[in-house]
């Protein structure tokens, strides 16, 4: 087992009995204040969830401590070292063996395992709350800690500027080809798109005719270029419609004809 396991699995074990501690300090004084038992078991049922939270959030929240990069560690000197490591996930274990040590004459064990879990409580609070915080704000401002972490700063503010910038060349890349795209199909298309404008005021005898010869430039029009070849085709159709008739309403008999083609769906049955 590497180090780093070795750290997140002693963290856990002292978390647990850390948790432990502060549950049996807990229940020990609400018994000792005469609170009934199932009162102390229904508070301690409604704080279940929340202490699995906030043991959920500091485990992880120590779990990126232990793995930390190395460019991180260079602004940390002493809270990033294993020692120091070593000191903070056993800080539990620690208290309870300083709370060993220091009841030792004891020979009541109530009292005993009070003692112990009063100087597990305290210290592993004053090692996490107090100790780690405090090394960790002096850390960052020493002048090496400081001008690391700028410079850590500075590059990651340049990775992002280029990758914004390689976004709006792949961008710019997509739209280009995409225009070119459009103008190729523009001459292609030209031809067609001036024979569905007429089909489009095909009187009732030759409509069925007029269907069978959109559909077959809908179906060409797809296999050129997908929906876009589609679209950009019927765009023009009725633009030369609506030129020929003087902007006047025009049917959009195409978008009847082409439903079913590819992708294309008809807008008013959708």
């Amino acid at each position: 087992m590497s180090g780093r396991k070795k750290l997140r699995s002693i963290h856990l074990a002292g978390t647990i009995w850390f948790m432990l501690c502060a549950g049996y300090i807990l229940v020990l004084e609400l018994w000792q204040a005469r609170v009934r038992w199932w009162v102390i078991f229904s508070l301690s049922g409604h704080s279940a969830l929340l202490i699995f939270l906030l043991i959920s959030l500091y485990l992880f929240a120590i779990f990126r401590g232990v793995v930390r990069s190395q460019k991180i560690e260079v602004e940390h000197p002493l809270t990033s070292t294993s020692h120091y490591m070593a000191f903070y996930t056993a800080a539990p274990f620690l208290g309870g063996l300083a709370g060993c040590l220091g009841m030792a004459g004891e020979d009541h064990a109530g009292q005993f395992l009070f003692g112990i879990a009063l100087a597990t409580f305290g210290t592993t609070f004053f090692v996490w709350v107090v100790v780690d915080p405090v090394a960790g704000l002096l850390e960052m401002l020493l002048p090496a800690s400081r001008r690391r972490r700028l410079e850590r700063l500075a590059r990651a503010k340049a990775e992002r500027e280029k990758q914004r910038k390689d976004s709006e060349r792949l961008l710019a890349d997509v739209l280009a080809k995409e225009e070119v795209g459009q103008r190729r199909w523009q001459e292609v298309l030209k031809p067609q798109a001036e024979k569905l404008a007429e089909l489009l005021v095909t009187d009732g005898s030759d409509l069925k005719q007029a269907e069978h010869e959109a559909v077959d430039m809908g179906l060409n029009a797809w296999q050129l270029g997908g929906m876009g070849c589609m679209r950009q085709l019927h765009d023009m159709a009725m633009a030369i419609s609506k030129q020929k008739s003087q902007n006047k309403a025009v049917i959009d008999h195409i978008s009847v004809w082409w439903d079913g083609i590819g992708s294309w769906r008809n807008p008013s049955f959708g």
